[in-house]
């Protein structure tokens, strides 16, 4: 809990620098996690980046079967949500934002709402990363982030997802067949 509220600390930090008109070059350094093996999402100047970092932070916990901390992250995107700065947005990017806001809140909401349930925050998880891969292949997510496909989530009807790594690591199949799925897209 003290990483997520450091990350969103952080993360507010560089969005206020980036508004000063600072470079996103400030700051070199990435707070890292002793507790955590895996890599933390990075702190970005991007108007996404927390949105971003609460999806990935979702991601990671449906990956671990984790519904508990999977709920909490559903939480903190909503917040996200409703603090986002639309100001900053250009005004395709803007429409963009919009088109997606009411129903990538409401996923979010659902898996916050749904702890104990895992199998139907998933569910919402899959059509929350459609929304997510639109909102960062238009405002862009500050980092590199990679577009995986599980062709066997659904009765073989497939799934997507944003991952921060090139290694599968499938949020939909979780540790069952946590390796299920390949790349199909790397955005910068």
């Amino acid at each position: 809990m003290k990483i997520l509220i450091f990350s969103i600390a952080l993360s507010t930090l560089f969005f206020a620098a980036c508004n000063n008109g600072t470079t996103k070059n400030q700051s070199s350094e990435e707070p890292s996690s002793a507790a955590n093996n895996q890599e933390a999402p990075a702190a970005t100047v991007n108007p996404a980046g927390e949105l971003v970092n609460n999806y990935l932070q979702l991601k990671d916990a449906l990956t671990k079967d984790n519904d508990k901390d999977a709920a909490t992250a559903g939480n903190e995107m909503v917040k996200a949500f409703n603090n986002f700065d639309k100001a900053s947005l250009t005004p395709e990017q803007a429409k963009v934002y919009n088109d997606i806001e009411e129903d990538a809140k409401e996923h979010a909401e659902h898996i916050g709402a749904n702890a104990g349930n895992i199998e139907h925050q998933r569910e919402h998880f899959e059509t929350l990363s459609e929304e997510m891969y639109e909102l960062v292949k238009s405002v862009g997510a500050g980092r590199k982030l990679y577009y995986t496909h599980c062709p066997m989530y659904n009765k073989n009807k497939g799934a997507d997802w944003l991952s921060q790594t090139k290694e599968i690591q499938n949020p939909y199949l979780g540790k069952a067949m946590s390796t299920c799925g390949t790349v199909k897209e790397e955005l910068n």
